[in-house]
């Protein structure tokens, strides 16, 4: 392929990875998994989207009963990855995506100080949060008023260590179960303000142990979770790690407001055994640091040396919480033609695209061949398209 888009079609290999193109499905959460187990609708949604390099799934709640929980799609809907229905759920969407050629891996998730109680495959077991707290409640948040009065406003306990090592085996478990299942690597949901995310920021860790202090004390939960599934399911599967500065509890808060505070953070999650980060942001083209045009993504590739995928608007005209309504036009092109040249120039390797393949399942080959883009429906968040 010619033109300049071509950087988007070449090929991709780390470890035992190997992708036809560099384009990833993000995960987005769907909820279409009665009781957590996704069946044959799921299988052939994630199939039709094949064509991208990488599918990363919605977030599969792992083997930890307080890992899920929500009255809305993040409920008794979302799937996780454990037991021998989900398991043998997962296994028809893994045949599936394989059969059309596809590359898929699941995005491990704990929802952490998001649960909320009462709900979720295991209503009566208590929500654990690393220092007992949800987060600061004066700062903009991504949440309703009566889901600020359900869970946010209603401080807990900080986990004891026992029950933070509990976690980290959920994950380890999920992604062994994962990996037999036949997916081709492991990703791990660090960001957005779920669990491992409330470790990595001090406002929803206070802890002044093992696992907390400053930038480089906070990783220690990441960092102990990598390598534990990383003994799990051996040296060759991949690791993606997703992290993010904006929290659902806050929109601009920050992991680190400078590059030395970033590589503090990431440094040690890169030395447990991570191979990609996934710089989740609102847009991918806004330098992350002043005196730089890098991007998160572009960061963490600098800092670590490790491979990395950027991801904000890519397919659209705006942000992923900004007006739904907009993408299929010249705008949203040129944002993957300039996401094509940053990857030519090397600043990060793979480019992940949400809602865009959302609604579309043919937009990679609609972006290859040059055909028109889809108007964006806001209503393909409520089908499986």
């Amino acid at each position: 392929m010619d033109g300049p888009l071509a950087p988007l079609f070449s090929p991709f290999a780390l470890r035992s990875l190997s992708l036809a193109n560099r384009i990833v499905m993000a995960p987005m959460t769907r909820g279409f998994s009665p009781q957590g187990v996704p069946g044959a609708d799921v299988a052939a949604y994630y199939a039709r989207r094949a064509d991208t390099g990488l599918i990363i799934t919605e977030g599969v709640g792992v083997d930890h009963p307080a890992a899920l929980g929500g009255s809305g799609v993040d409920g008794d809907n979302a799937p996780h990855m454990y037991g021998k229905a989900a398991l043998e759920g997962w296994r028809g969407v893994v045949d599936a995506v394989h059969a059309a050629g596809g590359v898929i891996m699941p995005q491990l998730w704990h929802q952490g100080v998001m649960r909320e109680m009462g709900t979720g495959p295991h209503p009566d077991v208590e929500s654990v949060r690393p220092s007992g707290i949800w987060g600061p409640l004066d700062r903009t948040a991504m949440v309703s008023p009566a889901y600020r009065e359900a869970v946010a406003a209603k401080p807990g306990r900080p986990m004891t260590d026992s029950e933070v090592g509990d976690v980290i085996e959920g994950f380890a478990r999920s992604a062994r179960w994962a990996m037999e299942t036949g997916f081709d690597g492991i990703a791990i949901h660090g960001a957005h303000g779920y669990m491992v995310d409330n470790f990595l920021w001090d406002g929803t860790n206070r802890r002044t142990d093992r696992w907390g202090g400053d930038h480089r004390g906070r990783t220690a939960f990441a960092a102990e979770l990598v390598r534990a599934v990383r003994r799990a399911i051996g040296p060759e599967p991949v690791i993606n790690f997703r992290f993010s500065q904006w929290k659902q509890q806050d929109v601009r808060a920050r992991l680190a407001d400078t590059p030395g505070q970033l590589e503090e953070v990431l440094g040690p999650i890169a030395d447990a055994g991570v191979d990609i980060f996934d710089g989740s942001q609102r847009y991918f083209d806004r330098p992350e640091y002043e005196g730089s045009p890098l991007n998160l993504a572009g960061w963490a590739k600098k800092l670590t040396g490790k491979a990395s995928q950027t991801v904000g608007g890519v397919g659209l005209s705006s942000g992923v919480y900004d007006s739904k309504r907009t993408g299929g036009s010249d705008a949203a092109r040129e944002n993957v033609e300039r996401a094509a040249a940053r990857l030519d120039r090397g600043e990060f390797d793979l480019v992940g695209v949400g809602r865009a393949l959302l609604h579309d399942p043919q937009w990679t080959r609609r972006i290859r061949e040059g055909a028109d883009l889809l108007p964006f429906d806001e209503n393909s968040r409520f089908v499986l398209t």
